[in-house]
C-alpha cells in the first residue's frame, strides 16, 4: 500500500514533466512519455499509440488503483475477486522498466544531431521504475488470496480425478455446485477451452505480421529534406556504428525475441499435435523462458514514440514512424496473447499417456 500511493504520487509528474531536453538547432524542445504518445497518435497511427499508452500509463495506474482498492475494499467488505483476477493479467503488462531502456537507445541515437540533457521528470520517472520493480516483486497473490478468500485443505480422501486447478487463481479444489472455482467463482474447465486453437491462431497471425513489419521502414528521419528510411536491423546496424552494447540489446529485443518466441511456440504447438513424450522439462523451461521476454519486445515502439516528441516536422531535422511500427505492435501483442492462450498442461497430457505418435 505504502508503495502504491507513493507511485501515485510520482505518476502526473513522470508522465507529464520533460524527461529529456535537447538543444536542436538552436531551440530548446523538451519530451515527455505523453507527449511522445501523443505525436505518435497525431502523426503516426493511434492504434500504435494505444499500444504504447496501455503498457505505460493505463496498466502502471491499473495496478496502483487496484492495490489501493485491495486495501479499502477489504475494511468495507466489498468484492476483491474481480481485482485479484485483474492483477495476475496485469503483472505483464506495466513496461515502465523496459520504456527506461528505451530512454537510454533514443539518447544515443540523437546524440550526434543535438545536445541531451535530462529532464525534470527523469527523476520521478526512475523512482517510478523502482517502486513499480518492488511493486511486482512483493506482490504474491496466492498470499493475498488466502488472505482475504481463505479455503480449508482439502481432505486426503478426496478422488484426484475429481480436483480442477482454477486458471483464475491457481486453487486446487473441487467445484461449487455450479462448476466454478470455491475461491474466486471463475467456471471451472479440467483444461482451458480451445486454448490450442486460438494458440494457433494468434501464433499464425503474429508470424504475417512480422514479415511487413521487418520489410517496411519503421522510422523515417528527415534530414535537411532528405529523407531516410530504417528498417529494423537497418537501424540497429546504424547504431552499432554509436554503441555496439545498445544496439545488441535492441537487436535481442526487436529481432531475435519476437523470431524466437514463434519458433518456440511453433515446436511447443508441434509437440503437443505429434503427442511427443521426451523432453517435457525442456519444453516447460521453454515456455517460462517466452513467458519472461516477451514483453522486452515493446522495446523499439518505446523509442519511436520519445523520438517524435525530442525531433519534430517544424525543424530542419524530423522524425516520424513508418508503416512497420504498426505490425510490429501487433505482432508483439499477438505472441504475448499466445503465450499465455496456451495451456501448459497440454504438454504434461502428453507425457503421461506415455504415447508417441511416432512410434505408434
Amino acid at each position: 500500500m505504502a508503495l502504491a500511493i507513493t507511485m501515485l504520487i510520482l505518476m502526473p509528474i513522470a508522465f507529464s514533466e520533460p524527461l529529456l531536453s535537447i538543444y536542436l538547432l538552436g531551440s530548446r524542445i523538451e519530451a515527455g512519455l505523453l507527449q511522445g504518445i501523443w505525436q505518435m497518435a497525431i502523426q503516426g497511427d493511434a492504434i500504435t499509440a494505444a499500444m504504447v499508452l496501455f503498457c505505460l500509463v493505463a496498466a502502471p495506474a491499473t495496478l496502483v488503483i487496484s492495490i489501493i482498492y485491495l486495501w479499502l475494499g477489504h475494511k468495507l467488505g466489498m468484492n476483491l475477486r474481480p481485482v485479484l483476477l485483474m492483477l495476475k493479467m496485469l503483472k505483464e503488462w506495466v513496461m515502465l522498466d523496459i520504456y527506461l531502456i528505451g530512454v537510454g537507445v533514443a539518447c544515443i541515437k540523437i546524440k550526434d544531431y543535438a545536445f541531451i540533457q535530462p529532464g525534470f521528470g527523469m527523476i520521478a520517472f526512475i523512482l517510478l521504475v523502482i517502486l513499480s520493480l518492488l511493486t511486482l516483486i512483493h506482490m504474491n497473490l496466492e498470499q493475498l488470496w488466502q488472505r482475504f478468500y481463505p479455503q480449508q485443505h482439502l481432505k486426503t480422501a478426496a478422488k484426484p480425478e475429481t480436483l480442477q486447478v482454477c486458471l483464475g487463481c491457481h486453487y486446487t479444489g473441487i467445484a461449487d455446485e455450479r462448476g466454478r472455482c470455491k475461491r474466486c467463482h471463475t467456471p471451472l474447465h479440467f483444461r482451458r477451452r480451445h486454448s490450442l486453437q486460438k494458440t494457433w491462431a494468434a501464433l499464425i497471425a503474429s508470424f504475417i505480421f512480422l514479415l511487413p513489419a521487418n520489410l517496411l521502414p519503421i522510422s523515417i528521419l528527415y534530414v535537411k529534406g532528405t529523407r531516410q528510411e530504417d528498417t529494423i536491423m537497418s537501424g540497429i546496424l546504424s547504431l552499432a556504428h554509436s554503441n555496439i552494447a545498445i544496439a545488441a540489446v535492441v537487436f535481442i529485443a526487436s529481432i531475435l525475441v519476437p523470431f524466437t518466441k514463434i519458433l518456440v511456440l511453433f515446436t511447443l504447438l508441434l509437440s503437443i499435435h505429434f503427442k511427443c513424450v521426451s523432453g517435457l522439462m525442456t519444453r516447460m523451461r521453454l515456455l517460462r523462458f517466452v513467458t519472461w521476454i516477451g514483453r522486452w519486445s515493446m522495446l523499439d515502439l518505446f523509442v519511436i514514440a520519445l523520438m517524435m516528441s525530442l525531433i519534430n516536422r517544424d525543424q530542419l531535422l524530423a522524425f516520424t514512424m513508418g508503416p512497420a511500427a504498426l505490425y510490429f505492435g501487433l505482432a508483439v501483442i499477438l505472441t504475448l496473447l499466445a503465450v499465455e492462450w496456451l495451456d501448459s498442461r497440454l504438454l504434461w497430457d502428453v507425457h503421461a499417456s506415455g504415447k508417441s505418435r511416432f512410434t505408434e
